[in-house]
């Protein structure tokens, strides 16, 4: 059955061992990246580019519906957030064979001034899809733009969530919200350890970067 094909291969890391192939995960310990923030990072994790990858992405896509079945999760529909979400809502809505809209990172300006887009009623239940989740924080956002549409929320499902913060001090948290995906650094880490993609020193110096970011940048300045 599918959940022995879960328990049987460690999917999350199956997962993770594709993100690094298809670059989705890169790494650079030598020259670190600039984030968009301005700050310096030995990784740089872009998973919009999975659309691009059809057997990877059907892979996941494949785990993803399983995640769905066996967790039991109940919606009426998917909510892609504005932009990143959006294609694995409509991949995954169509995989389910439920109804999607999608949330707007702020109103449209001009029209109906809507957020949301597509139809929904008054109590329904959505489920916001995102690509990836670092803290959450940017997440609380379109979370409250659902409630207050008159919609119910209570997950978020990501293909890749950092998972080095804890979850329960986030403000997410205290909204009720449960965070699911597929993999976690935890996973990259198995992989580039058991498949010795980096010598020991570039794994610690990533393990470093993940427990502390803030202490990393001064000693790699």
């Amino acid at each position: 059955s599918s959940s022995d094909l879960m328990k049987e291969n460690n999917y999350r890391d199956i997962i993770a061992k594709i993100l690094i192939d298809i670059e989705s995960v890169k790494f650079s310990f030598k020259n670190p990246f600039t984030l968009t923030s301005g700050q310096k990072s030995p990784v740089y994790v872009d998973c919009r580019k999975i659309i691009s990858f059809v057997k990877e992405r059907n892979i996941i896509l494949d785990y993803a519906k399983e995640y769905f079945d066996e967790n039991n999760l109940q919606f009426d529909l998917l909510a892609g957030g504005e932009t990143a979400g959006i294609p694995y809502a409509a991949f995954l809505s169509e995989r389910l064979q439920k109804k999607m809209v999608y949330v707007r990172k702020k109103l449209k300006g001009f029209g109906k001034n809507k957020q949301i887009e597509g139809y929904y009623e008054i109590g329904q239940k959505a489920i916001l899809i995102e690509d990836l989740a670092t803290d959450g924080e940017t997440k609380v956002m379109f979370v409250e733009t659902l409630r207050k549409s008159g919609l119910e929320v209570s997950d978020i499902f990501v293909i890749f969530y950092y998972d080095i913060f804890d979850f329960n001090k986030t403000l997410l948290s205290s909204m009720n919200i449960k965070m699911h995906s597929l993999c976690t650094w935890k996973n990259i880490i198995n992989v580039i350890s058991s498949e010795k993609l980096f010598i020991e020193k570039e794994i610690n110096n990533l393990k470093i970067f993940l427990d502390n970011p803030e202490t990393w940048r001064k000693n790699n300045a």
